[in-house]
């Protein structure tokens, strides 16, 4: 099986097998992908219209298999590969549907675990947009001592300001690299990846300035129909407001084309995972691991 590193010549047949399956798993956004691929090692595959990526950091495991066409073909295929690897075939990303599918195709042929540090919290575009009811109230009240405070203005991300988020970018990582200098270095060439191709890999996202400097940025992709898949929030933690302020403004952006705005996992951050809940996911994409055991 020839895996390869994606390329931006990759987008459109990998778009077009998302497409195809319209999952709502954030694993399958072509320009995430794209972003990480030098950090984790991602590769994919095109195996007949069907879809197979894999992270090859240590040894191979693959988000399972997408798009129209022989699935059944193309995970025997990844069976043999893995044995002639050495290895035990592992699926990771798999969604309920993903799951009901590997075992109506492989019937006790593979062993499931749910994966909560990977779950995928989805928000309604209207609840972030506009923040009704006591459940939002601190929120409502960082945004509001914000608006009060600032002269501050909200615009999309373009190519007047697309270098001021990198410059932000950089800065934020000085700022915050002692509290977890390896995964705070990986995420800063992951963005900086990602703004540097920013239009070929068709994202969309938002800024927020304050006197004309940004202290905030956002920006993500269409995941499906219906949904916005957001990857990267980014803004001064010493700046009351502002993280409130640029998921707020850019769910507005939104909210009249998509219905609902996935925000991916926490991966297991107590303090990632708390400040997700509090924005009252409408409901968790739960994820399962598949392991082959033949």
């Amino acid at each position: 099986m020839d895996f390869h590193s994606p390329s931006l010549a990759d987008s459109e047949w990998v778009r077009k097998a998302f497409n195809d399956e319209q999952t709502d798993c954030c694993e399958y956004c072509f320009g995430n992908i794209y972003m990480w691929s030098e950090i984790y090692d991602n590769r994919i595959l095109n195996d007949n219209g069907i879809f197979v990526s894999a992270d090859f950091t240590d040894q191979p495991v693959f988000c399972y298999p997408i798009g129209k066409g022989d699935k059944k073909s193309t995970i025997k295929k990844l069976i043999d590969y893995s044995k002639k690897l050495g290895i035990t075939l592992e699926f990771f990303g798999m969604t309920e549907k993903d799951k009901e599918e590997l075992t109506a195709l492989f019937p006790n042929q593979f062993q499931f675990h749910e994966t909560r540090d990977y779950f995928d919290y989805v928000y309604k575009s209207e609840d972030l947009a506009n923040l009704l009811g006591r459940k939002y109230h601190s929120k409502k009240n960082h945004i509001s001592y914000f608006e009060k405070t600032f002269d501050w203005k909200y615009e999309p991300i373009n190519h007047d300001n697309i270098e001021q988020c990198l410059l932000l970018n950089d800065h934020w990582e000085g700022l915050n690299k002692q509290k977890n200098p390896d995964e705070i270095g990986d995420e800063n060439e992951a963005i900086k990846k990602a703004l540097n191709n920013y239009f070929a890999l068709d994202f969309e996202g938002g800024v927020l300035t304050i006197q004309g400097e940004i202290v905030a940025f956002t920006f993500g992709e269409r995941l499906n129909d219906n949904t916005f898949c957001t990857h990267v929030e980014k803004a001064y933690g010493n700046i009351r407001g502002a993280y409130q302020m640029i998921n707020r403004e850019f769910a507005r952006q939104l909210q009249e084309r998509y219905e609902f705005i996935n925000r991916e996992e926490d991966t297991g951050s107590e303090g990632l995972r708390r400040a997700k809940l509090s924005y009252h996911p409408h409901r968790l994409v739960v994820k399962y691991s598949a392991i082959y055991k033949g």
